[in-house]
């Protein structure tokens, strides 16, 4: 799912190893590994996964790939205003039960972080 899903952000597989595959930007340079492992990790019940994306656009691509690729809805492609005014954001359960998000956030002026 993550070699269809991920190039849509900007993404792509950068690295190889024993057990492991890597996505960045860079060759041999990985922002985002999965390790495989032998006996199952739970990383919790609250554990939750953003990536930004560079637009909308890219936000749509993201989750119709990762749905065509054995991940399951979450939460379609659409504005979240209870996050921001122009939070827009899909969500998408992976293979292994993690919940995954791609989020384009436009600055606003009255930002919410904004010190």
């Amino acid at each position: 799912m993550y070699d269809a899903a991920l190039p849509e952000l900007g993404y792509r597989r950068v690295c190889v190893g024993n057990g492991f595959v890597g996505y960045g930007i860079e060759n041999d340079k990985d922002r985002f590994a999965i390790k495989q492992s032998e006996e199952p990790a739970c990383a919790g019940p609250q554990f939750h996964l953003a990536f930004s994306a560079p637009s909308r656009e890219s936000v749509d691509a993201f989750y119709h790939a990762a749905l065509n690729h054995g991940g399951t809805d979450n939460g379609a492609p659409g504005l979240r205003p209870h996050y921001g005014a122009n939070y827009y954001a899909a969500f998408i359960i992976d293979c292994d039960g993690h919940h995954i998000e791609a989020v384009h956030n436009e600055p606003t002026d009255d930002s919410r972080c904004a010190p």
